[in-house]
C-alpha cells in the first residue's frame, strides 16, 4: 500500500524528534531525518511480513511474592501492592483458583498487653481492595442505635453504611456474587531465602480453620458517631471485616505472655507461622485486594487498677501482615480439557501457532520471532533503495471467533513486550537485556484499535535498530548490543509498574503479570487476513 506522507511528514517528525529529545542518546538527524530533509515530499510505503508467534507454557507458575505483587511506586516513595483471591472456571483456560498466604506479626516484641489478665473479646480480620466501583454505591442512609458498646458502657450512637461492589473477574451477578471466604493457620515455617517460597505453586501446609464468612463481593465504609456530641467512635474505609476464633488468639498468643514464643520476631513467625485466606468455590470470580493494607485486630480486656479499684477496659492488639512478612499469592490450576491445554501441548516455536493464550498470574505467554528473510529485505530496502523506515508495528487481532471477553471490556486487558536473550536464566526464566528502545525513546508500548479489536505494538526504533545498526562483526558497548539483534520478544498479560510522581515505568522486571486477572486469545501464525504480522512503513525519495 502506497500513500502520501506529505501531510503528516510534520505529525511523524514531531513524534520522532520528540522522542528523540527524550531518550537524548541520538543527538545527530538520524538516516530516517536524513531522507526526509532531503525533499519536500517522500513516498510511504506500508509492507507486512509474516511473524512466527508461538504459545510459551510457564507452567502455571510465577514469581509471586511481595516483591513482584507491586503495582507501582506510590508518591510517597513506597510500593502499592495487589493480590488476588477468588476462583473462576471457563472452558477456554480452564479452571483457576486464586489464595492468599502471609505471615503475621506482633506490634512489638514480649507484648504484655496492656496489663494482667487480659482476656480475648473478639478477632476481626480487615481486608481493604483498591479497586471498587464508586457509581454502584448502596447507601440507605443513616440510622441510630442505642446500645452500641463503647469501651465498658453502651452509648447512642449513629451508624452510617455505604457497600460498593468490588471489580470482579468471572461471573458475575445472581448466584455468583457471593462467595464463602476461610482463614486457615498455616503450619509451615515460611522461609524468606527459599526459592520455593517466592513462587505462586507454592506447598504449605494449613492446621485449623480460624475463620470462615460469606463475601458479597461488597465493600463497606461506615462511620459511627456518639449522639450526644457527634464525635467519632468507630470508622472504617472500603474494607471487608470477618470474625476469626477467639479461642484461638487466646490460647495461641495472649496466653504466652512473657514466653519465649513471643520475645521477638524471629521467634514469632516461627511459632506462628502464618494465615492462608482461600474461597471454598471453584466457580464464582476473582477479585483484587490490598495485601499491605490488611490487618488483623484483637479486642481484649485487661485489668488496670487506679487509687485501689480495679477495671476492666478493653484495647487493642492489631498485628502487622504488612510489608516485612513473607507474602505468597498462591494459584492452583485445572486445565484439564481446556482450549489453552491442547495449544500448549502442540505449540511450536518453528512454525508458529494458530491462536496465541496470554494470561496473568503464571499462564502462558507469547514469544513473536521476526524471520530474518523480513530483517534482510528491510536491510536491502534500506542499503538500496536509501529507504528510511517511519513506523514499525506488531499487529495481533483479539481472535473474534473463539475470544469474546464477555468477562471485562475489551481494552482492560494490558500487555508488557521485552526483547529476550536466546539463552534463559539457571531456574528457565527469560532472561531481558532491558526495555525495547522504543519504550526507552518515550514511545507508546502499543495502540488499541476496538473495530475489528487488535493490538498495535510499536517497535519502531526496536526495527531501525536491527536494520540500520552496526554489522554483527562490529562491536557495540555490552549495555546497547541488544538494540541491533534481532531478539525474540516476549509479550505477557500485565503492565509494566510506574512511578506515580513521574509517570515513567519503575523496571522491565517489574509488571503487574504476577496478580492480572485477565486473559486473552489472539490471532497468531494462521493462513487468515488477521494473522500476526509485522507492519512496516518506509519513506523513499520521489
Amino acid at each position: 500500500m502506497t500513500h502520501n506522507l506529505k501531510k503528516t511528514f510534520a505529525v511523524l517528525l514531531l513524534a520522532i524528534f520528540g522522542s528523540t529529545i527524550l531518550y537524548n542518546c541520538e543527538p545527530d538527524v538520524d538516516s530516517l531525518g536524513e531522507q526526509l530533509f532531503i525533499k519536500d515530499q517522500v513516498d510511504g510505503n506500508e509492507t507486512l511480513y509474516d511473524l512466527i508467534a508461538y504459545n510459551i507454557d510457564n507452567h502455571d507458575s510465577i514469581r509471586s511474592d511481595a516483591s513482584k505483587l507491586i503495582s507501582e511506586q506510590n508518591a510517597a516513595g513506597g510500593f502499592t501492592t495487589v493480590g488476588v483471591l477468588g476462583a473462576f472456571t471457563e472452558n477456554q483456560f480452564g479452571g483457576q483458583k486464586a489464595s492468599y498466604i502471609t505471615q503475621l506479626r506482633m506490634p512489638t516484641d514480649n507484648f504484655d498487653f496492656t496489663g494482667p489478665n487480659a482476656k480475648v473479646d473478639s478477632v476481626v480480620l480487615v481486608m481493604k481492595t483498591p479497586y471498587y466501583i464508586t457509581d454502584s454505591v448502596k447507601a440507605p442512609g443513616a440510622y441510630d442505635r442505642s446500645d452500641f458498646p463503647v469501651g465498658n458502657e453502651t452509648v447512642p450512637v449513629s451508624i452510617d453504611k455505604k457497600t460498593y461492589p468490588v471489580f470482579k473477574y468471572g461471573k458475575i451477578g445472581g448466584q455468583y456474587n457471593s462467595m464463602t471466604i476461610n482463614v486457615h493457620e498455616v503450619t509451615t515455617f515460611l522461609d524468606a531465602n527459599a526459592k520455593p517460597f517466592t513462587r505462586s505453586n507454592v506447598d504449605v501446609s494449613t492446621g485449623g480453620l480460624l475463620g470462615s464468612a460469606v463475601f458479597d463481593g461488597r465493600v463497606s465504609t461506615i462511620a459511627v458517631t456518639k449522639k450526644s456530641d457527634n464525635t467519632a467512635v468507630f470508622n472504617s474505609t472500603n474494607d471487608f471485616r470477618m470474625k476469626l476464633d477467639k479461642d484461638f488468639f487466646q490460647t495461641r498468643i495472649v496466653d504466652k505472655k512473657g514466653m519465649p514464643e513471643l520475645q521477638n520476631t524471629a521467634n514469632f513467625i516461627r511459632y506462628l507461622r502464618g494465615i492462608k485466606i482461600s474461597v471454598s468455590e471453584t466457580d464464582k470470580y476473582l477479585f483484587q485486594f490490598s495485601p499491605n493494607d490488611m490487618e488483623i485486630v484483637m479486642y481484649y480486656k485487661y485489668d488496670k487498677t487506679d487509687n485501689g479499684t480495679t477495671t476492666r477496659p478493653q484495647t487493642t492488639l492489631k498485628f502487622n501482615l504488612g510489608g516485612g512478612n513473607v507474602h505468597i499469592g498462591q494459584y492452583a490450576y485445572n486445565r484439564t480439557g481446556s482450549q489453552v491445554s491442547s495449544a500448549l501441548a502442540a505449540s511450536n516455536d518453528t512454525t508458529g501457532d494458530p491462536k496465541l493464550y496470554a494470561q496473568g498470574m503464571g499462564g502462558p505467554s507469547i514469544g513473536v520471532k521476526i524471520p530474518e528473510e523480513a530483517i534482510n529485505k528491510l536491510k536491502s530496502l534500506y542499503e538500496k533503495d536509501k529507504a528510511g523506515i517511519v513506523s514499525a508495528k506488531i499487529r495481533i487481532y483479539v481472535d473474534p471467533l473463539t475470544w469474546s471477553n464477555k468477562h471485562s471490556k475489551f481494552g482492560d486487558s494490558r500487555f508488557s513486550l521485552l526483547p529476550v536473550n536466546k539463552d534463559k536464566g539457571k531456574d528457565g526464566e527469560f532472561v531481558s537485556p532491558g526495555f525495547t528502545s522504543d519504550l526507552m525513546a518515550g514511545f507508546p508500548l502499543y495502540l488499541i484499535n476496538e473495530k475489528p479489536a487488535y493490538y498495535d505494538f510499536v517497535i519502531t526504533k526496536t526495527i531501525k535498530g536491527i536494520v540500520e545498526g552496526p554489522a554483527d562483526n562490529v562491536v557495540v558497548n555490552d549495555k546497547n548490543e541488544y538494540q541491533f539483534k534481532n531478539n525474540v520478544l516476549l509479550i505477557n498479560q500485565g503492565a509494566f509498574a510506574r512511578v506515580v510522581s513521574s509517570g515513567a515505568y519503575f523496571g522491565p522486571t517489574f509488571t503487574t503479570r504476577a496478580f492480572d486477572m485477565n486473559r486473552t486469545i489472539l490471532v497468531g501464525s494462521d493462513k487468515s487476513a488477521n494473522r500476526i504480522q509485522l507492519r512496516v512503513t518506509y519513506g523513499t525519495k520521489k
